[in-house]
């Protein structure tokens, strides 16, 4: 039995969804070649203006803003996912008075589109692990002057710590002064100001902590 020829609209129809598969295949490749030639590491133009840049560590393309690298360490087997923000100081070019202002251990994660912003001190153990979209900063703003747009006044720095073997979960924030300790667990959007000692869960914000591992009496809520 002899078949119909398909209508020039089913043809048209099946020629535009061919090229559509064909073009998104190649967007895709292009994608991932962009990716992983774009990519910071140790060897690359951009990664040789670290303070210091460990082997087996990257950050993932692509980057949201990163400047003054010279006051940044990075140790080794660290992966710093894509949209990050990292930097040194207020504007690029600037001579800051510590160095480095920013440190990262080895073997840490930071998650997509978290910000790491340090003006005198953030040191960040070997082995803390984020969720995506956490902000560490050193540097906050005061507003006590009413006469004067916040903006205009102080801004004062105190050095943050993060101990290691930590885990901050979605969203959250960590503000000057924070000192997290070894294996703290930091609950989903808490906000940490003060100090979190070793083995410890908190959650909220203020964060506090809600849990914590002693050797006599193992986990328990406090």
């Amino acid at each position: 039995m002899l078949q119909r020829p398909k209508p020039d609209s089913t043809i048209a129809n099946s020629v535009r969804s061919a090229v559509k598969r064909a073009t998104g295949e190649l967007v895709h490749r292009a994608w991932a070649t962009a990716v992983e030639c774009a990519s910071i590491g140790p060897r690359s133009r951009r990664g040789r203006t670290f303070g210091k840049f460990g082997k087996n560590s990257v950050i993932c393309f692509p980057a949201n803003t990163i400047f003054n690298e010279r006051y940044i360490h990075i140790g080794t087997g660290t992966m710093i996912g894509p949209d990050i923000t990292l930097s040194a100081g207020m504007v690029p070019g600037q001579e800051c008075i510590s160095d480095p202002v920013v440190s990262i251990g080895d073997r840490c994660l930071i998650g997509k589109g978290s910000g790491i912003v340090g003006h005198f001190e953030i040191s960040i153990g070997n082995d803390v692990w984020t969720g995506h979209n956490v902000y560490i900063t050193d540097q906050n703003h005061d507003y006590r002057d009413v006469e004067r747009p916040i903006s205009q006044q102080s801004m004062p720095e105190r050095s943050v710590v993060i101990g290691d073997g930590s885990w901050l979960g979605y969203g959250s924030v960590v503000l000057p002064g924070a000192r997290i300790g070894k294996h703290v667990v930091v609950g989903a959007n808490s906000v940490v100001s003060g100090e979190i000692p070793d083995y410890s869960v908190a959650v909220g914000s203020p964060a506090r902590v809600i849990k914590r591992w002693t050797p006599e009496l193992g986990w328990h809520r406090v």
